[in-house]
């Protein structure tokens, strides 16, 4: 295929995604909108799949790895209620793409991946970004050496937050993400309070997990 012709194509399944996707799902944040219809989320997708980047399922990547479906990003971007000013971890960065619509809309963003695949292509596709920081590291530690944050952004499913990772968020700041209960997901949303933290579901959606976050095992008898 013509590369322009192919470019012409993806950039016409972006702005179908925008419109059938996020629009009718309750993606109200005007900034948001702009920045996913922008971002060209091919560009953060190994070769083999690029071409799913659109589809309203979640992408295969590596390791049992998935892209998260494009409606649960959106919805945790608006419900972030993302300032300019704002510093984000973002736990899960895969391939970058989330790490890229959020450099649109933020001062900065330390995005936390510790798949070296994942990590090759995030850090080759957000060269481009310069408000982007690329960390290697367990994605259940984010990374405290440049915090605190404004914003704790999970771009996927976990069973429970890591007190690790609310300690590195200013207090006031604001978490969203997936959680996953017995096999189903809901997004959340809360803040860090001097007194801890409590997260409240607001939608219930398919989101990718995320390894490393399972909640302690309890016995019955």
């Amino acid at each position: 295929m013509n590369l322009d012709l192919r470019e012409h194509d993806m950039t016409a399944m972006r702005h179908a995604m925008v419109a059938s996707q996020l629009r009718t799902n309750a993606v109200s944040d005007p900034r948001v909108v702009a920045a996913m219809d922008l971002v060209p989320r091919e560009a953060f997708l190994p070769e083999a799949v690029a071409k799913l980047a659109y589809r309203d399922t979640a992408v295969p990547l590596t390791h049992g790895r998935a892209q998260n479906v494009p409606i649960a990003t959106g919805r945790l971007l608006t419900q972030a209620e993302l300032r300019a000013t704002d510093r984000v971890l973002l736990i899960g960065a895969a391939g970058g793409y989330t790490a890229a619509v959020l450099s649109e809309l933020v001062a900065s963003v330390v995005a936390v991946e510790n798949d070296p695949a994942l990590l090759t292509i995030a850090r080759a596709a957000l060269s481009a970004y310069p408000t982007v920081s690329v960390v290697d590291a367990p994605l259940s530690e984010g990374h405290a050496a440049d915090g605190p944050y404004d914003v704790l952004f999970i771009d996927g499913a976990v069973e429970a937050v890591p007190q690790a990772l609310v300690d590195q968020l200013a207090v006031g700041g604001r978490i969203v993400g997936g959680l996953a209960d017995r096999g189903v997901t809901r997004l959340a949303a809360g803040r860090r309070t001097a007194g801890g933290f409590a997260l409240l579901d607001f939608a219930d959606i398919d989101c990718v997990p995320l390894p490393g976050f399972s909640s302690p095992r309890t016995f019955t008898f």
